[in-house]
Formats: C-alpha cells, structure tokens, sequence
C-alpha cells in the first residue's frame, strides 16, 4: 500500500517521500509538507482499498465504478471529483489531444464496451495495457486521471488473478514512452511489456517472502539433539 501509493503520486508530483507516505497513512503530518500531498496519499490508499473490496465483489468495471475511483482519489478537489471535465485539456508532448469535452461521455462508454469485446481476443495482460492506454488518451478528468487509471489496471489485473503492479516513479521515462509508441505507431508492447515486468518482480517478490517464512517455519521447528 505505501509503495503503491508513494509511486503513483510521485509520477505525478507528489513531493513525499516513501517514508514520509507511510507516515501519513499512519495519521502523522509532515510539517512544511503542502496539504494537497496528504490528502493526495490518504485519497489514494481509500481508493486501493476500495478495489480490493470490488475484486472481492465480482463487480464489472463501469462508468460509475472508474468515477467512483476517481471520487476517492481526487478527495481535495471536491468540485471536481468523480466528474468528468467540462473543459478542453491538451498533454504535454503527447502524439495525441484528449477528446473535447462532450465526447467524453460517448468515448468512455466505447472504451468500456470494446474493453469486454477485447476479452475473447487479447490476453488479460495486453488488454489491460491498450484500455490504460486509451483511458489516459480520453482523459476524461481534469485531474487526477494517471492515479485513477494506474488503479483500474489494477483492479481489472487482479479480476483476472494477478498480483498488482507498481509503475514505479524510478519507471517514470519507460511510462510515458509507452504512451508515446502506442499513440504514434499503435503499438501497445511497450505498455503491455512494462507491465509484465512488474508482474514478474511482484511474483518474485513474494516467492522471496514465502522462502523466507518457510525457512523461518523450519528453524524454530528444529531442535538440536540433546
């Protein structure tokens, strides 16, 4: 949860550091921290929260859910939160403009239809990469968008009985690469391979731990001979 937390708001520049994130979702304050930081930390652990209850739900992924989701995430911009934008948006150095805002509505019902249509023809891990690509195309929030897409991945990956992933700050370059490839050339690799990799090192990661508490397991249950 702290590293989830940590690296998603870090990617979109939350000034808290590892430790000072755990800290805050223990209920401390860190003085000459700005508020929105806090809340940025505390907003993202409720929405993680709030995944987990919904993979344990069953339930579909649909525009209420991803406004509910975003409701969280965005808990110091109330005006805004579980909204979508009422204004026009342009990324960045991005190869693609978001949609107008009254196309927003229209392109996120397509996406969620195409996301079921894709389900007899993509695998799990390439399908939650081209909706997280398209998600972040739409842009369909005025804020608050990359945390809440990095969350639906997540949760559409452990509906599907995968361990989540953290895109991790340190990763920063290789996301926003991604983004780039698949809108210049349609090619969703880059993503999907992104996210494999951290598949792969959450796996080991708790491969690591059930080694340990095995070996651990064993020692106390050895006793020397008398």
């Amino acid at each position: 949860m702290v590293q989830f937390t940590y690296n998603s708001n870090a990617i979109e520049g939350n000034t808290l550091t590892l430790g000072e994130t755990a800290m805050v979702l223990e209920g401390l304050t860190i003085d000459q921290k700005p508020l929105k930081d806090h809340l940025e930390a505390i907003g993202h652990r409720d929405a993680f929260e709030y995944i987990k209850d919904l993979v344990s739900e069953k339930a579909i992924l649909s525009e209420a859910v991803i406004k509910n989701i975003h409701s969280l995430v965005l808990i110091n911009r109330p005006k805004d939160k579980g909204i979508y934008r009422r204004i026009p948006v342009s990324i960045a150095g991005a190869f693609i403009e978001p949609v107008q805002p009254v196309q927003i509505q229209p392109s996120m019902e397509e996406l969620i239809l195409k996301n079921e249509q894709w389900k007899s023809t993509l695998h799990p891990i390439e399908r939650v990469a081209r909706f997280h690509l398209e998600f972040e195309g739409i842009h369909p929030f005025i804020d608050g968008n990359g945390r809440t897409g990095r969350l639906i991945l997540n949760l559409d990956l452990m509906q599907n009985n995968y361990l989540p992933v953290n895109v991790k700050f340190s990763d920063r370059k290789k996301y926003y690469e991604a983004f780039d490839t698949y809108f210049k050339n349609d090619d969703v690799s880059a993503m999907a391979e992104l996210i494999g990799i951290n598949l792969l090192e959450r796996i080991n990661e708790y491969i690591n731990i059930l080694s340990d508490s095995q070996t651990l397991e064993n020692n106390e249950e050895w006793e020397p001979e008398q």
